[in-house]
């Protein structure tokens, strides 16, 4: 859990491909909600790799930061990294996997314990997300936020929680969220 730019995504992914080369795990399998943030983009064409694809764009960067684009071709086509729509993810039971929730804060309470349930063994899931930038409609929970109160104290689960100092993206971020974060400032009128 943390705020923008504090390397959520990019932390899991890094410990996500370590597992995966040191053999720990089989394979990485990258699963993100379908919410868009405030805007609909519509009907798009393509496979379901087509279709999912803007929507794991963010997981897709950190790992081209550390996978050649040939080997991590290789991965994908092989399945050792594998893009799974939330939405299909039912049903399924991941073993030996690494296993990435990324902007959590987008699903709903069903949509996370369903998620959560997937969990096979020789599994680790991350969980991660931002829970002051929810794009759910306002009278639906967040999955993620409910988690953080319903699963406090289950041996074998931690939370890690990155702050305002942890954001590692432009300087200037850490100002954007600290303003966001202390609300709306009043404004001043000048008077000559």
């Amino acid at each position: 859990v943390g705020p923008a730019g504090s390397g959520k995504t990019y932390l899991a992914v890094a410990v996500a491909v370590a597992s995966l080369k040191q053999e720990r795990i089989r394979r990485i399998v990258l699963v993100r909600p379908a919410v868009e943030a405030g805007e609909s983009l519509g009907y798009l064409p393509g496979d379901m790799q087509a279709k999912i694809n803007p929507y794991l764009r963010p997981l897709f960067d950190a790992l081209r930061e550390m996978i050649e684009p040939e080997q991590l071709r290789r991965y994908t086509e092989l399945d050792l990294i594998e893009v799974a729509p939330l939405a299909y993810m039912r049903g399924r039971t991941l073993n030996d996997a690494f296993v990435i929730l990324d902007e959590a804060q987008n699903t709903t309470v069903s949509q996370m314990k369903m998620f959560l349930t997937r969990m096979g063994r020789g599994s680790k899931i991350v969980v991660s997300g931002d829970i002051t930038q929810v794009d759910l409609p306002p009278t639906v929970p967040s999955g993620m936020i409910d988690a953080l109160r319903r699963l406090q104290g289950i041996e074998g689960l931690t939370q890690i929680t990155l702050s305002e100092g942890d954001i590692v993206r432009h300087k200037l971020v850490r100002d954007i969220v600290r303003a966001y974060d202390e609300g709306p400032r009043e404004r001043r009128s000048r008077t000559r």
